[in-house]
């Protein structure tokens, strides 16, 4: 049986999902929205928590991603 992903998990999750669409310059786009919206759904979270553990985290998001820097 797969561990219950503490909530820290699950906006790491989203923030690199939201982070992928913002560099790649989709995150305006319908398809985007869908599933984003559907996995902060999923997860349990609203996008104002996903903005604000980007605003602390996004080293971290970044380094997942494989960005270096600014």
């Amino acid at each position: 049986m797969a561990r219950e992903r503490s909530r820290e998990d699950k906006l790491f999750a989203a923030a690199v999902l939201r982070r992928s669409f913002e560099l790649s310059g989709d995150e305006h786009r319908q398809g985007f929205r869908t599933v984003y919206e559907g996995v902060l759904r999923d997860l349990g979270l609203a996008d104002e928590d996903v903005a604000e553990y980007l605003r602390v985290h996004a080293p971290a998001v970044d380094a997942a991603l494989g960005r270096r820097g600014p």
